[in-house]
């Protein structure tokens, strides 16, 4: 951190800022600048800062400038800064409002937007002033990051340390965003504190009324306490924004006028159960949990008669390249833009984990990032464990990554994830070099004693790309040649998208041997997203089996590594076609066309199982409907996926009425005839939305319990099934 900080206001932020960077480093030279000179006079005698003086005068000796004036007073004071800063110097500032800087900021030079990192920290008090500054304000709080698209990658990774180093935890988002994510969650509430506190003694008069108050009233209420000058400000600065977040809210406040007037209760109910799982869901993900547990437990309800039209559809982007875009992005020297990312909870529990580990990620915003990559050795100690939530590719993968750095960490995840054995990556890894525990057998949590690694030659027991991956990226920190053999073909996206980083390897496909040499540089590179084919194969499977359906998935990814599904869909006798295929950073894609044909039963073998691992749930809903028998083997591994996929499956396919018979490595199926029941998806999303899918060929409705989990890869499905002919609704019943 440089030595020669300037603060520009020491209000409540600029003086807790200002007292949190002298304990984190008592030999910087903190100089400030402020109108209110008993401020300035107190802050001298505590020894806070340790000079005083005019705007243009501590501004030209700083390195780092900070701007924490009220949101009005922002211009005017960057454009003062923009005439007495030093070229190199870096400035941020602290105000909830940045929309309004930035048609100011085009007027200044293009070498001053490139230095200007906007922040804001989502912390604060009703109290003002700095009688009110705490050192302690900022830990363990939220700093958002909004670099402009022109702001340099260093100047970002500047402000990123000056924060995280006082314990902040650092987000980064567009300015226009954070305007709008702030009108709602801040200036929102604020507004209707001050018209609510009015509102009682307008309407019920009285001496003493506000006696008769209750609790709700004085918990609501309480940001009315805020300084009105202040929030003056701020409000003018966002007018735009608050005025469209306060017609949003009256559109939801008519909602619930309405239900109350006709005495509608079942939709009085659903109003107020939505609004407590969301409630649960922001307690939990503040807390670092998984979010899709929320409240009561998410059930799916499909009735029979549903029917696929015909038509285009899009699913969201992949799940397995969205985990790695962040991850070598991370680790990549420059900024890295990602488009088609999927903003499912396994893939944003990924993100949360770089960002704690120091990398700033803006985003997402409609599927797309921009990374601000920390280069191979610049990752940082967190400061907690690592949560993952339900994903074990992220566990995995990031193991391997972890295993490489200098310092210590911890990787946890739910219930699911902590059953689900690692010694497959702990053995290997260990043999490079790392030091790496588990619980007992082998399950999470991991505890990772980053190191100094040597490549080594293994041959995996299975084919895995989890597996794959995680040595692949050890490799990455490892000295010497990592050799990773495949006892079979699996996937390659790890290949692929780090020859888009401009990583080097061999491979040797005959002998399935994937070579790479340690010590690389990465380097940032621009990524789009297919649609997830494993996401995909639900709808395929939906158009086969219902009759008179024809259905386009654009823009899917159709790496051959992944297409085990199509190709064992066209053995059952589907009529699946890949229209206009292209190539899409790296990655095959094309547009799926599928088209209902009868389906038969057919043989599956070990061959095929790893092109198509996380579609058997799917697949086993086709054999189902098809005609005659179906037979899975060499699948294994499907019994230590999210679930025991085998057992769960065909505990379902017997309420359905299926005949059905398990083995330690498949399952038997034959087709027939669907019934309907309560299926429990044992918190597994795929066997959730599998059965969703089988639906369309019941007599009866099916209840689908513990959906919470498909939020984890597939957020929006229930919509889209929806929109493509299911008769499927969202239910909350109490856990």
């Amino acid at each position: 951190m440089n030595k020669h900080i300037a603060i520009i206001g020491l209000g409540l932020i600029g003086g807790s800022l200002a007292k949190a960077l002298r304990e984190f480093d008592a030999s910087l030279a903190i100089a400030a600048a402020d109108t209110d000179q008993n401020a300035l006079a107190r802050a001298l005698a505590e020894g806070v800062i340790g000079r005083a003086g005019a705007l243009a005068e501590i501004c030209a000796q700083a390195r780092i400038v900070v701007v924490a004036v009220p949101p009005l007073a922002g211009p005017a004071v960057l454009r003062q800064i923009a005439q007495s800063a030093g070229p190199e110097t870096l400035v941020t500032d602290v105000a909830s409002v940045k929309s309004h800087l930035l048609a100011m900021l085009a007027s200044l030079p293009a070498g001053f937007r490139s230095r200007f990192v906007p922040g804001h920290p989502l912390a604060g008090s009703e109290q003002s002033g700095f009688g009110a500054a705490r050192v302690d304000l900022f830990q363990g709080r939220n700093v958002v990051l909004a670099p402009l698209e022109e702001t340099a990658p260093e100047a970002v990774a500047r402000i990123h340390e000056l924060w995280r180093g006082i314990g902040a935890r650092v987000l980064a988002m567009s300015p226009e965003r954070h305007d709008r994510i702030l009108a709602l969650s801040s200036h929102l509430p604020h507004v209707l504190a001050f018209a609510m506190a009015g509102l009682l003694p307008r309407r019920e008069s009285g001496a003493g009324v506000h006696h008769y108050a209750a609790t709700g009233f004085a918990d609501f209420t309480r940001l009315a306490a805020s300084e009105p000058a202040l929030w003056s400000d701020i409000l003018r600065a966002n007018a735009d924004a608050t005025v469209a977040a306060l017609d949003a809210f009256g559109e939801d406040l008519k909602q619930f006028r309405n239900a109350l007037a006709a005495e509608d209760w079942p939709a009085l109910g659903d109003h107020l159960r939505r609004a407590r799982r969301a409630r649960a869901a922001f307690d939990l993900a503040r807390g670092g949990k998984e979010a899709g547990n929320a409240g009561g437990e998410l059930c799916f309800h499909v009735r029979p008669g549903g029917a696929i039209a015909s038509g285009e559809i899009r699913v969201p982007g992949d799940k397995s390249i969205s985990h790695r875009a962040i991850m070598l992005g991370a680790l990549a020297e420059g900024v890295s833009r990602v488009s088609g990312f999927l903003e499912g909870e396994d893939a944003l529990h990924t993100l949360a984990a770089f960002r704690e580990l120091g990398v700033t990620i803006v985003g997402p915003e409609d599927g797309c990032l921009r990374i601000y990559g920390a280069g191979a050795n610049g990752l940082q100690a967190p400061r907690k464990p690592l949560w993952l939530g339900n994903s074990g590719t992220a566990m995995r993968l990031l193991a391997g990554i972890l295993a490489g750095q200098g310092f210590a960490s911890e990787l946890r995840g739910d219930e699911s994830l902590s059953q689900r054995p690692m010694n497959r990556i702990i053995k290997p890894l260990a043999d490079m070099g790392a030091g790496i525990s588990a619980a007992a057998g082998g399950l999470p949590p991991l505890l990772i004693r980053g190191g100094r690694l040597r490549g080594i030659d293994y041959a995996m027991p299975v084919a895995s790309a989890q597996i794959k991956s995680c040595l692949l990226l050890a490799g990455l920190f490892a000295e010497g040649i990592t050799s990773v053999r495949e006892p079979g073909p699996c996937r390659d996206h790890t290949e692929r998208m780090l020859r888009g980083f401009g990583v080097e390897l061999d491979t040797e496909s005959r002998q399935g041997m994937t070579n790479l040499a340690g010590g690389q540089t990465l380097s940032a590179c621009d990524i789009d997203i297919p649609g997830d084919i494993s996401s995909a194969a639900f709808f395929m499977v939906a158009a086969a089996i219902s009759p008179g359906a024809s259905l386009t998935l654009e823009h899917v990814g159709v790496n051959p590594t992944r297409t085990g599904i199509i190709d064992i869909l066209r053995q059952m006798g589907a009529d699946i076609r890949l229209r206009h295929p292209r190539e899409s950073g790296g990655e095959p894609v094309a547009d799926i066309e599928v088209r209902q044909k009868p389906l038969h039963g057919v043989a599956i073998g070990a061959e095929q199982v790893a092109l198509a691992i996380d579609e058997f749930p799917i697949l086993l809903v086709a054999a189902a409907c098809a005609e005659g028998e179906t037979r899975i083997s060499g699948a294994a591994e499907l019994r230590i996926k999210e679930s025991d996929r085998i057992e769960a499956m065909a505990e379902g396919l017997e309420i359905l009425g299926i005949e059905h018979e398990t083995f330690p490595d498949g399952i038997r199926v034959t087709g027939g005839e669907l019934g309907g029941g309560v299926i429990d998806s044992r918190g597994d999303h795929r066997i959730a939305m599998a059965f969703a899918i089988a639906a369309l060929r019941c007599r009866q409705a099916i209840t689908i319990r513990n959906c919470a989990n498909v939020a984890t890869s597939f957020p929006g499905f229930a919509a889209l099934a929806r929109q493509t002919g299911l008769d499927i609704s969202e239910a909350e019943i109490d856990s």
